[in-house]
């Protein structure tokens, strides 16, 4: 076994169907009093009804959340919660309101407690994101992690199929860049392997019969292990990609996820191939990059960058942006080798 250090700050989990009763015992435990409840628009209602159950203890609701937290959201986000004289914040959503949440603690240093209704994952990590001029940059900080995560099956049964599907897709993004990263360790690649395993068997059963509360369960649970292995790894040219993708081109998160996931892979194939086999044997396939491909379809996810907005004309720029600076993946960095994998990511062509 190589030599290896895991750095892995906690955070405390709840988990379970009807977790979110238990959101006002969470607080306390914190000595919060008056927490800014963040969402997006669409799901204020879920947001007014955590702000509810405080009652009193609920500084008030702030619906603004949008993707890739665009840097004039933040600044007015921060800026509420200034006005508001909150002491922390409750994310009830998925990446986006997350995302926004993090964004906020890293000015003010506010505990976060993440309410997660999507498979993103964020939930679990010191990573946080902001847009400005088109350009996504990322950073990781402990301030933004999570102080409590409550996973609660029950608020994800109303989640579209094709959003569950891609979500899961984005969590298992982050499994798979964990296998092959530099700086992974053995319980990340147990995290990793597992979390694949889970999101592979659920997401299947979730698109069929989207109220089932197995697999709704097995999917957070994946979702878990996934973050979990997220935020104690360095991330490669998947993630890279995704957020020039969908920084500078504004492409939808998971679905970016979904499409360049099976041709990440199989640009790291030759350069990771223990990743590889454990994938590969987590999914049930022959091939890692084939099995990913596979399972996107099977739950009628997009496969294709040229399905969810990106112009063809725009590759070259996305493949320099992605390629001005080397960073850690298994296989060098080079922008013929990234052009090609856009060049297929936009087509859809199954890496065989």
């Amino acid at each position: 076994m190589r030599a290896f250090v895991h750095d892995q700050p906690s955070v405390r989990v709840v988990f379970g169907v009807g977790s979110l009763d238990r959101l006002g015992d969470e607080m306390r435990r914190l000595g919060a009093q008056r927490a800014l409840v963040l969402s997006t628009r669409g799901q204020r209602h879920a947001a007014e009804g955590a702000a509810r159950r405080l009652g009193s203890a609920a500084a008030g609701v702030h619906a603004e959340a949008v993707m890739h937290v665009p840097i004039e959201t933040a600044q007015a986000a921060r800026a509420a919660a200034v006005r508001l004289d909150a002491d922390s914040l409750i994310a009830i959503g998925g990446g986006s309101t997350i995302g926004l949440a993090k964004a906020i603690a890293l000015e003010t240093a506010l505990p976060i407690v993440a309410i997660p209704t999507t498979y993103s994952g964020s939930e679990m990590t010191s990573i946080y994101g902001v847009t400005d001029g088109g350009v996504k940059k990322t950073g990781r900080d402990r301030r933004v992690l999570p102080k409590t995560v409550v996973y609660d099956p029950a608020l994800t049964v109303t989640v579209a199929a094709r959003v569950s599907a891609t979500s899961g897709m984005n969590a298992m993004a982050h499994c798979v860049e964990a296998l092959y990263a530099r700086d992974g360790t053995p319980v990340t690649s147990m995290l990793a392997a597992e979390g694949i395993r889970a999101l592979a068997r659920a997401l299947p059963i979730i698109v069929e019969a989207p109220a089932n509360l197995d697999a709704r369960s097995d999917a957070l649970y994946g979702a878990w292990l996934a973050g979990g292995a997220l935020g104690a790894t360095s991330m490669g040219v998947h993630h890279k990609l995704c957020h020039t993708l969908g920084g500078s081109f504004n492409l939808p998160h998971a679905e970016v996820h979904t499409v360049v996931l099976p041709h990440a892979t199989a640009f790291n194939r030759e350069a990771a191939p223990e990743a590889m086999r454990t994938i590969a044997g987590a999914l049930g396939a022959r091939d890692a990059a084939e099995g990913i491909y596979d399972l996107a379809l099977r739950l009628g996810a997009p496969t294709a960058l040229s399905e969810i907005g990106m112009r063809h004309e725009d590759l070259d720029r996305a493949a320099r942006l992605a390629t001005e600076s080397q960073y850690e993946n298994p296989r060098r960095i080079e922008y013929e080798g990234v052009r090609q994998l856009l060049e297929d990511a936009y087509c859809g062509k199954r890496p065989t």
